[in-house]
């Protein structure tokens, strides 16, 4: 069989390793093969290549240095750092960061908009550290380096010696060249100027480039480029992928409704899309309209029966309705689709006490801190604590009893 063939065949069947080395071998008998060097550049991106869509989180100098603020007091219902407390009854309580307890643990959830250094000081937190959240593009290094490691003689390309306007009028190495720069070496610098020649090249007329340059100025923290270069990729050739980071761009800048109006547009273009129905949801959950978030989500599993994240979120809001007996059908749905950590047998423990099937408390609580780790255990040991003290209430001859549950 023919080396490159091979190559290319163990790539479709995304075993990158063996399509790579292949590559290295027709590359050592002739290294001017543009065909072997693309197909290695691919290989090796795909290895660690993500959706970073969603993988965007802010970290302590995004929101210290943040230039784009234009007013401290923002009106109601406008600003997802100004949601409404939650006071009446029915409305979720919320967490240390300011936002609504939501069903699921989400990108940028776990560090708080605070504007303040003390509040950026003590809200960003990984969930399993106490180290403040670092940017994405800090991740994505360490990722690219630890890729490199295998790679004894050092990296597959010197980027710093690379004739970016030569590459950019290559239709063909130019995008894989960019996805190596962008994912693979982490050179967010580099990229975007392979990013701007080839737009030129192209005569501004292609919108993946224009997609790309987005991508460049979004990690760059430069968001009105970045926007202004997706609007007119979305002129050209509307895809979801650019909704989505055009609605990411109005997130980090703290315009929700902007969110509502770019995915509501999109969604006429592509009906029923799941990602931009939950982009819609996520913001009206964070602007605590809980009834609407609710029916965006319940229209998700209308087209996607195994959505976690919807069933997870519909579960909570029944919980929070005092209908624990409902959210109780929901986790257990969860349970069935092969979902199996600590967080959901402590909230089935709760739904199956709050909707008084006591039989199955301590078995639940039990469950969940045999896979609770870190700071999960200290949850689940909070709410047995609850339950302990509360008891499960009886009539005994007419006076109240408390029995105290003991977990072992």
């Amino acid at each position: 069989m023919d080396t490159f063939y091979e190559a290319l065949s163990f790539y479709r069947k995304r075993k990158f390793e063996k399509s790579a080395l292949l590559c290295t071998e027709l590359l050592d008998k002739n290294p001017y093969d543009q065909a072997a060097w693309t197909l290695k550049m691919k290989a090796l991106t795909a290895q660690i290549m993500v959706d970073d869509i969603e993988a965007e989180e802010e970290g302590i100098a995004d929101s210290l240095l943040d230039t784009e603020t234009i007013a401290q007091a923002a009106r109601p219902g406008t600003s997802l750092r100004t949601a409404p407390a939650a006071t009446a009854a029915g409305l979720r309580p919320r967490g240390n960061t300011g936002r609504a307890v939501s069903g699921m643990v989400r990108p940028a959830t776990q560090s708080g908009l605070g504007t303040s250094l003390e509040n950026a000081l003590k809200t960003p937190r990984t969930a399993r550290s106490a180290r403040p959240v670092t940017t994405h593009a800090a991740r994505t290094l360490r990722l690219g380096t630890a890729s490199m490691m295998t790679q004894p003689d050092g990296p597959f390309i010197q980027v710093s010696r690379l004739n970016m306007s030569k590459y950019a009028s290559l239709e063909g190495i130019a995008k894989p060249l960019f996805l190596y720069i962008f994912y693979h070496e982490n050179d967010v610098r580099n990229a975007l100027d392979l990013a701007v020649e080839a737009t030129k090249a192209a005569q501004f007329k292609d919108w993946w480039w224009k997609v790309a340059l987005g991508k460049c100025y979004a990690l760059l923290g430069l968001v009105r480029d970045a926007e202004q270069q997706f609007r007119s990729a979305l002129k050209q050739v509307p895809t979801v992928d650019a909704f989505l980071r055009l609605s990411s761009i109005y997130t980090k800048l703290d315009q929700p409704l902007n969110v509502l109006e770019v995915c509501t547009a999109a969604l006429k273009i592509f009906p029923n899309e799941v990602t931009l129905q939950t982009e819609i949801a996520r913001i009206l959950e964070a602007l605590n309209n809980m009834p609407t978030s609710v029916k965006y989500y319940r229209e998700i599993l209308s087209e996607e029966a195994m959505n976690v994240e919807a069933i997870a979120c519909i579960a909570v809001n029944y919980f929070y309705s005092d209908q624990p007996e409902v959210a109780l059908c929901f986790y257990r749905r969860l349970l069935q689709m092969g979902l199996y950590n600590a967080e959901l047998f402590n909230n089935i423990g709760l739904c199956c006490y709050y909707a008084q099937h006591y039989d199955m408390v301590v078995n639940c609580f039990e469950r969940a801190l045999s896979l609770a780790i870190d700071e999960a255990a200290a949850d689940v040991w909070y709410n047995i604590a609850h339950v302990a003290i509360v008891g499960c209430r009886r009539l005994d001859g007419g006076n109240p009893v408390f029995e105290t549950l003991y977990i072992n």
